[in-house]
């Protein structure tokens, strides 16, 4: 597995980063699982309305034609910062909704 995540990386550094670099973004491995690697889209890229598109033709296109033996999808996992749940906690306390 150690192996197969440092390809990854390569592919990443060498294909996918930079890309996303030029807009403001990053991406960051979160796990590989049966082929399916998830990873995050952080900076510009999180939330971002073309993300679909960017997993799909950028990240997944270029991590499956490299390295079509180790990955077959990439799902974006979609995170939300912890300040951001503890904003959202204080204003339905306040709230009581």
């Amino acid at each position: 597995m150690h192996e197969a995540m440092e390809r990854i990386e390569a592919v990443l550094n060498e294909k996918v980063r930079p890309a996303l670099r030029a807009h403001g973004g990053e991406i960051q491995v979160d796990h590989l699982e049966e082929g399916v690697l998830y990873v995050k889209l952080l900076g510009q890229c999180a939330g971002c309305p073309s993300a679909d598109l960017t997993n799909e033709t950028l990240v997944e296109a270029e991590l499956v034609k490299a390295l079509p033996e180790v990955v077959s999808k990439v799902v974006v996992v979609q995170t939300v910062s912890d300040e951001l749940w503890e904003q959202a906690k204080r204003l339905l306390r306040d709230h009581h909704l």
